[in-house]
């Protein structure tokens, strides 16, 4: 049997091919910034953090990852081309929809979060897109916009002013987001490598001390995932910990 696309990957029709698709480890781990950006505003608006998880659901949780699918079908779902298109401009709809109602029409206008809203459409399309060939697929942009940028938005979308405490306190945050999402692309870049591209690996390993232990594809699989399952638990963790904070 061909090995699974990815560790929460199922088959076996249309609810399966959803639940690969929304890739619900990772979406959960990348809203978990939107919270924990939310966080460091000295007062929760709790309207204000559910419109904006909204958002990002929509624009990383089903847009970005259709595109994605869309750009060669990596994770071997029967969403057909056409389908994965449609299906990704309306939750990018979606969610611009749902910035634009917040920067003038929740509590007064928010500039720094109109700017913020083609950025985050720019940064959809255009990474997992691939457009201007391939040039934003890269580590960088999927580092800052992918853990930097859902912190920056959490935060602002809380209209917390501009006070340094604030200013600092959402910069360290925005470090850890973008500092763990490079962890992230370390460790499923081979890990896509091994599952999606690897026919076969043989080799062996010979401790200090004299043990022979077989190398095959599992072997150097497991380490990997294992750590990304143990991020995509604790990173939600941590922004859950900083919103109690604020109970």
């Amino acid at each position: 049997m061909a090995e699974a696309p990815a560790f929460y990957a199922r088959r076996g029709g249309r609810w399966a091919d959803w639940w690969t698709l929304l890739h619900p480890p990772y979406t959960v781990w990348h809203l978990s910034y939107v919270v924990l950006g939310a966080a460091m505003a000295r007062r929760i608006d709790w309207g204000a953090l559910g419109l904006s998880v909204l958002a990002f659901f929509l624009a990383v949780g089903i847009a970005a990852h259709a595109y994605d699918e869309r750009t060669g079908h990596p994770l071997g779902t029967a969403f057909t081309d056409r389908a994965l298109t449609g299906l990704a401009a309306t939750a990018l709809a979606g969610a611009v929809a749902l910035g634009v109602y917040g920067v003038f029409w929740w509590a007064g206008t928010n500039w720094p979060l109109l700017v913020a809203i083609p950025l985050g459409a720019v940064l959809v399309v255009g990474y997992n897109a691939e457009l201007f060939g391939g040039l934003m697929h890269s580590d960088l942009v999927f580092g800052l916009g992918w853990g930097g940028f859902p912190v920056v938005v959490g935060y602002v979308a809380q209209s917390p002013g501009a006070t340094w405490k604030g200013l600092v306190a959402v910069g360290v945050a925005t470090a850890g987001g973008i500092a763990t999402t490079y962890a992230q692309r370390f460790l499923s870049t081979p890990a896509r490598q091994l599952r999606r591209r690897t026919a076969e690996v043989t080799g062996i390993l010979t401790t200090t001390d004299g043990d022979v232990v077989a190398v095959d594809r599992r072997l150097l699989l497991a380490p990997l995932e294992r750590a990304l399952r143990s991020l995509s638990y604790g990173v939600p963790l941590v922004a859950l910990a900083a919103l109690l904070s604020h109970l």
